[in-house]
Formats: structure tokens, sequence, C-alpha cells
């Protein structure tokens, strides 16, 4: 009966702890009404005032331009930007065309085809022929927005019906993930057609590779197809298209000089607009380092000049009419210095993200007039096709149907050799990781903190084995880091910060991982990093990257500004461990560990600043960014804490290697969030250089959430 008592009583105990956490206010900005409200921003417009910075630069290189001289100096180097920042092409290889039906209505026919713009890797298309026309026609290439179904959407068949109309010969093709180019359409996740975009760009930009030089490429090539055509006139050749088809046609349009005429529709704006409004949207949107190589959209058209450019807009596009209105005034000035000032022109209307009346009207003016092809440019009333109608495939999949290449597939050959190029070089280096610390600040655009130091103290709780004090702590630019400091009633032999990806509240509630900790002796220390906790998921909350409820927009923003929001993390760890080193004594350790995703953060912030920590912490760790790369279904949070770029020089085990202290690694898990086997995690973590044989992680797999505070524990001691 006395044991009965005994664990009822305990058992009430353990509920009135839950219930007396559940009152606490683990909050830290709740406190501080002026910064309240604010917070989940700060990444953002931290980032944002970087892109400023940048933004100013280039306005102070613009503003010195005076004489056509000048302008065609900058339109060389900014081709070079330009094509650096898209990255260098594949060769061109044959197209390998194929019609594979025709559609015929009384004053025009449809041929439905595809070719490869890579070897095996298909583009879905259809060319558009007029029934009268001159033995050599005009010709436009038609890129489609965002729709699922691609240029078989009413509004855009509505366009490009009406240019067939005028006696145009209209080339539209499928974008990636859209019409007949589905990559995911048959599979469980069920990645819709804009998501393709970001969740394969994602990948690409990982290993390396812009996504825009995937959906360029595309456009070029079906430029090649057009001027392969007999009745088309290789001079005479102009490209058009709206939303993510503005996008595409305005780089198209800077990247290929056989395009006469452009007019890119709901897109062109400058990055100033589009960053206070609705931010960066899906991957091939945003080049590498754009911002900081000083690109903005106006080089779109800049250097182009002085060929025709129209600029289709609406008042309440998504894309801010303020900033167009600004693109079209700086580039006035570049066709002004090449004497050709009307051959830039801009026609705006009262709506929203839309085509209208009016706008397609002026488009079909501003055709018919510089690709000499005159006529009326009234619309007509056209009879759309259905989808069905338009396929180029049997069931309306080119990948399925041919088992070709998709954008994944491609881009894992080239992660492949990336990896296998950068281990040659390791190799020719005799095993060393030479100079790679300098290349990670390098890539991940890392800057060792400057600003002042300062923290505010922020009030006490009180629990029964330690007190949790709250602290704001002045972060790498104009923000706070919210902070809860657990102290043990007597003095510790260890402090440990802890990061943690779902936020400090939770990992200082009942049971949590700090909790634990903090019973068994421990002072933590509990840091919302940027992008967790109190201060996320951040300012943007919708877009054409949202996938999984994360946010990629805002990983691009790190990509366009050269900034990663790793770096943006490391440096706040380095703030706070030094925040933490002068308030301890000397004779206590600091210990750092990560939970989840903020593992890469920790890697990175440990291997930037060997000598932050005596003991490091590892709890589900991201095995590596090769694994991101080369999942077909990886967990879209993982690109969060991953940097542009870095399978080129690194992977998360050089940061391991270049990591001098004891290291304990608990369950590592892959891209698709499944847990690594003790051997092949072995393998990975042990590969690169630079740790002895004494000296390797401890890595231990399969324990349990529960255990994994005594796992540390036992570690530690």
């Amino acid at each position: 009966m006395k044991k009965i008592f005994a664990l009822l009583l305990t058992g009430c105990i353990g509920l009135f702890s839950q219930a007396s956490y559940a009152q606490e206010d683990l909050s830290v900005f709740g406190y501080w009404t002026y910064y309240d409200g604010v917070p989940s921003a700060s990444l953002y417009k931290h980032l944002v005032k970087r892109a400023s910075g940048q933004l100013d630069t280039r306005a102070a290189a613009i503003a010195k331009l005076k004489t056509k001289a000048d302008w065609e100096q900058r339109q060389v180097a900014m081709r070079k930007v330009l094509s650096n920042a898209v990255a260098a092409f594949p060769e061109r290889t044959p197209l390998n065309a194929v019609v594979t039906g025709v559609a015929k209505r009384d004053d025009f026919t449809v041929e439905k085809l595809y070719f490869e713009s890579r070897p095996g890797y298909h583009v879905t298309a259809a060319l558009f022929i007029p029934q009268i026309r001159p033995a050599k026609s005009p010709a436009i290439v038609y890129c489609s927005g965002h729709s699922a179904n691609g240029f078989r959407s009413a509004v855009y068949q509505n366009i490009i019906l009406n240019y067939v109309k005028k006696g145009f010969v209209v080339l539209a093709f499928d974008p990636i993930g859209q019409g007949e180019r589905g990559q995911y359409t048959h599979d469980p996740a069920k990645i819709n057609a804009v998501d393709e975009h970001s969740y394969a760009g994602t990948q690409s930009f990982i290993s390396g590779m812009p996504p825009a030089n995937y959906f360029v490429w595309d456009g070029i090539r079906a430029v090649d197809y057009l001027v392969s055509r007999k009745e088309v006139d290789a001079s005479r050749i102009g490209i058009a298209g709206r939303s993510g088809g503005g996008t595409q046609s305005a780089y198209i349009a800077a990247m290929d000089e056989r395009i006469v005429a452009a007019a890119p529709e709901c897109y062109i704006t400058t990055f100033d607009k589009l960053l206070h409004s609705k931010g960066p949207q899906d991957a091939e949107q945003n080049l590498m380092y754009g911002l900081e190589k000083g690109i903005d959209m106006a080089d779109f058209l800049e250097v182009r000049a002085p060929k025709p450019t129209l600029l289709v807009t609406t008042t309440r596009d998504m894309f801010s009419i303020q900033g167009a209105r600004d693109v079209f005034g700086e580039a006035g000035k570049a066709y002004a210095a090449f004497g050709k000032r009307d051959n830039l022109s801009m026609v705006e209307d009262d709506a929203g993200h839309a085509s209208t009346l009016k706008n397609r009207e002026a488009s079909y003016a501003f055709f018919q007039k510089f690709l000499n092809n005159p006529g009326s440019p009234k619309e007509v009333e056209v009879e759309i096709f259905s989808d069905t109608a338009l396929y180029v495939t049997p069931h309306g999949n080119i990948h399925t149907w041919l088992n070709g290449e998709t954008m994944f597939s491609l881009n894992e050959k080239f992660t492949r050799k990336v990896v296998e190029n950068r281990n040659h070089r390791r190799a020719a280096e005799s095993g060393e990781l030479k100079n790679l610390r300098e290349k990670i600040i390098s890539l991940t655009g890392y800057e060792k903190p400057t600003a002042k130091k300062e923290f505010i103290f922020s009030g006490r709780l009180q629990r029964k084995e330690y007190a949790i004090e709250k602290y704001l702590l002045k972060g790498a630019g104009d923000y706070y880091l919210p902070v809860l400091w657990l102290k043990t009633n007597k003095p510790a032999s260890q402090t440990i910060m802890l990061l943690h990806e779902e936020g400090k509240a939770q990992a200082a509630g009942p049971n949590g991982i700090a909790d634990q900790l903090a019973s068994r002796g421990y002072d933590v220390v509990l840091p919302d990093l940027s992008g967790f906790g109190e201060l996320g998921p951040g300012y943007i909350k919708s877009g054409d990257s949202e996938i999984d409820g994360v946010f990629l927009n805002l990983w691009y923003t790190g990509i366009l500004t050269h900034k990663s929001l790793v770096a943006v993390r490391a440096e706040e760890i380095e703030i706070v461990a030094d925040f933490i080193k002068s308030k301890l004594q000397k004779q206590t350790h600091l210990v750092a560990a990560a939970w989840g995703t903020l593992t890469s953060d920790l890697f990175h912030a440990a291997a930037i600043r060997t000598g932050a920590f005596v003991k490091l912490v590892y709890m589900n760790p991201l095995i590596s960014y090769e694994s991101i790369a080369l999942s077909r279904h990886y967990t879209t949070k993982y690109a969060l804490s991953s940097v542009a770029g870095a399978l080129q020089s690194y992977d998360i085990a050089d940061l391991v290697a270049l990591s001098p202290q004891p290291m304990l690694i608990l369950n590592p898990v892959d891209a698709e969030s499944k847990p690594v086997e003790p051997d092949s995690a072995k393998r990975i973590y042990t590969k690169p250089s630079g740790r002895s044989a004494i000296d390797l992680p401890v890595i231990q797999c399969n324990v349990p959430a529960m255990n994994l505070a005594s796992s540390i524990h036992d570690w530690l001691k």
C-alpha cells in the first residue's frame, strides 16, 4: 500500500510540475513591448539591410554613366557578370527534335513537338504556323508563367493565338515542372508545378549550379529550334512571357543576342521594391550572389540597349509598379545614350497580376512594329484548344513517356562529378584540408562580429533544481537574440550552450532536453538563433517557394546577398559564446550542443572558430549536404541550414575534420530524415583527413530520445 501511495505521489508531483511549467512564460520579447512584434522579421531585415548597401553601391556606379561609351563599357562588364551568375552553359548538342502530332485550324497549324535542350533532357513545345504567310515570317518565343498546364493555359493560348492570327510564327514551350514536364507528377510527394522549380532548384544551388542555368538554356535552345525552321526569318525573332514567363523572357533576351525585340510582362521591377514587398520568389529568379555582383533587373534591359524592349506592367501587380517605373527611368538613360530612346517603351494598366486587353494589344503593336510585320493590333476572338489537344505525349508527361532526364537527375550527375573533382583535388593535396577554413568563410559570407557587446537582463524564474534567467543579447545586426540561462542551485562544472530547432521554450519545457541536462547539474544556455523560436519563421510567409511550411525565399535572399543563413547564425553562436564566457568563472568549461537542423550551423561555427568550445555535441544531425542533392524526396527544412555552392569545396564531414575538440554525434540522419546506420556514419564522418585516430568523433546511433540527456551526461563526465 505504501508503494502504491508513493507511486501516486510521484505521479501527482510530476503532474504538478508540468502544470507549473505550463504557467511559465519562457518568452523574452514579450516583456519588451518596444521590440515585441518584430523579432520574427529580424533575419530577413538583416539581409535586406545588406542588400540595400549593395544596391546603393550599384546606384552610385550607374549615376556615373553619361555617354554611349560609358554604357557600352558597362554592357561588356555586365554581360560577364550575368554569365557568371547564371554559370557556364553546356555545349550545344543535337536538338533531336521530334514532331509527334499536328493540330489544324482553318488559318494555322500546330506542330506538337519535343526537343532535347541537353542530351536526354526533353522540352515539350508547340509550333504555331500561320497558313498564309511570306516565305520567311517573324517569330516569337512565348514563355509561360506559373500555370500547371504550361502554355496550354487559356490565358496564354489567347495571347499566342492572337500573335498567330497576326502573322507571327510562335514557339511556346513548357517550363520545367509545368505542362508535360512535371517531374514529380506520379510521386507520393505530390509537389506542385510551381514548387518543382524551387524543390529541385535548391538542390541545384547546393551543388553550385544556379537553377536559372536550366531555365535560360531551355529558352536559348528554343531559339535554336526556331531559327532552324524554313518558315522563320532568323533576323526577326521576338520573345514574350508573363509572370514566371516574364522572368524567362527577360533573362533569355539579355543572354541571347538573336532576340531582336522583347516584351517581359508582369515581372520587371527593382530588387529594392521586391525585397520590401513580396520578397524573392522561386529558385530560378535568384542569381548566384546577384545583388553582391551589382545586378538589378534594369540590367536585363540595359545590356540589350538599344534593341527594342517593352515593359508590360500593371499597377497592382505583385511585382511593384513603382519598381517597374524606376527601371524604365534608369534604362531610358541607356537607350538615350545610344540615341534610341524610343526603342524602350512601357505600358501599364490598372489591374493585379494579370494580362489585360490594353496590355495585350500594346504587345501586339510592339512586335508588329519592331519585327516589321504591320497590321491591326486589335485582339480577335480565338478558339482555345483543350489541354489534351495540345499534348505532345500520349498521357501528358514527357519524363514518364521517354524515361528521360529530369532537373533532379541532371543535378544528381552534376553533384557526383562535383564531389569526384573535390576528392581528386584533395588527393592532389596529400589529403590535407588546405586553406579550407578560409574557403568556408568566403562561401558562407561569414564575418567576425565586431559590434559592441550588449545584453539586457530581463528577469528570472525559479524551478526546483535551478533558476531560469532571461536575457536579450545584441545580435550581428540591428536586432536582439532572446536567451534563457538555466542556472543550477549548485556551482556547475560545465556550461552547455544548447541550440534547438524547435526553439528554446521547447527545449526548456517539462522533460525537454535542456530541463533534463539542468536537472543533472549543468548550466544550460538556450538562445533562439535567427529563424528559430521567437526569431522565426520570419517575415516572408507567402510566395512561390513555400514547401512543407518552409519558406525557401528567405534562403534565396541570403544567396542574392552572399550572406548565407548559416553565416548569420554562426556569427550569432560566436556572440552567444562570448557572452557566456564573460559571465563564467575561469574553471567552468563551455560545451556547445545542437539539435536537428541547427547542427549544421554549429558545425560551421566550431570549424571557423575552433577555440570557442571544449567539447561539441550534435543530436540528430544531417549527415551531409550531398544527401540533400542526391535525395529525390529530401526534407525541405534542411535547406535553410545549407550553403549554396558548398559541395564544390566541402561537406559536413570536412567541418568535423576542422573541429579539433572531442565530439559526440547522436542519431545522425540523411536528408529524408531517416536514421543513418553506425557503419555508414563512421565512414562518412571520418573520411576527410585532419583528425587523428585518437580524437575521432564518438558516434552513437539509434539512441531513444528519452536517453539523449543520459548519453550526453555519461560522455561529459
